[in-house]
């Protein structure tokens, strides 16, 4: 039975470039734990990716920023840079096939490729029924939220391999688990986002590429103004966060910051709820 079992996981599970094994940082002043590190970030000029790119940032690493305006990427790079922190930025549609090859250019040419990916570019077009919603809206959220990560990825990929032990972190929400109404094709898309990252985990694995996801709760950001705005949902969600309250983007950046981090260097494949309270999943 034991030579079967070894047998099956030998399959399943060739042999993988080491992730290395580093001691704990219990007690270690972590300044800088991300030096000399490259993290791209999309949709990162407001909001939960601003929030992760300063966080990065302040931990040491030079930072890409990228969203879909010059003057957001501008006000940010600037933002970052009044701290005196090392960003650069790029206009990038991340529904955009051309968008995406200019911003994989401009980091593989100025920085040899990047250490993180964090996909936080994400858009919903639709308030309303699921069943009612038109083709060319599907397509839209399909497009940014699920497929754009996924090629991205794939055009980073032969450069993050060079640079090993890399990290990735897709974005997803917790409508994944409990559903919003009204935002159906946006619910699916992030519950798509699970499962990309289960499967990018194990593909990339042997590669020395770690994938996992954040899955923020009801954070306050302008993102997600349709929801502050209906009464009729935000009261009753409140009864739900054990924390009794709803989030700030800056409650999620400490576990992005970790998972970048050497202390990370054995978890993949995990979908990580910030919410404030525990989705029954």
């Amino acid at each position: 039975m034991f030579q079967t079992l070894a047998f099956a996981c030998k399959a399943l599970f060739p042999l993988r470039v080491p992730l290395s094994v580093r001691m704990s940082s219990t007690g270690v002043d972590k300044k800088g734990i991300l030096t000399d590190k490259v993290a791209l970030i999309t949709g990162s000029t407001q909001g939960i990716g601003f929030a992760i790119a300063q966080r990065l940032a302040r931990d040491g690493a030079h930072v890409v920023v990228s969203s879909r305006k010059q003057q957001k990427v501008d006000w940010a790079m600037a933002k970052l840079k009044e701290e005196g922190l090392s960003v650069s930025g790029m206009v990038c549609h991340a529904g955009k096939a051309e968008d995406r090859d200019r911003l994989v250019t401009m980091v593989v040419e100025q920085y040899g490729g990047v250490d993180f990916v964090v996909c936080v570019a994400g858009v919903n077009p639709l308030v309303g029924s699921t069943l009612g919603a038109s083709e060319q809206v599907w397509n839209k959220i399909l497009d940014v939220n699920v497929k754009s990560p996924a090629l991205l990825l794939g055009q980073l990929l032969p450069h993050m391999e060079k640079r090993g032990e890399c990290s990735v972190i897709l974005v997803s929400s917790v409508s994944a688990y409990i559903p919003v109404p009204k935002l159906g094709p946006y619910n699916i898309s992030k519950t798509a986002l699970l499962g990309l990252t289960k499967t990018l985990a194990v593909e990339l694995a042997p590669k020395g590429i770690r994938v996992n996801c954040l899955v923020p709760g009801f954070i306050n950001t302008d993102f997600s103004k349709v929801l502050h705005e209906e009464e009729n949902w935000v009261e009753p969600a409140k009864k739900l966060f054990g924390m009794q309250r709803t989030g700030q983007p800056e409650d999620c950046v400490g576990i992005v910051s970790f998972l970048c981090s050497p202390d990370s260097s054995f978890i993949t494949g995990q979908n990580i709820v910030v919410a404030g309270f525990s989705p029954n999943i």
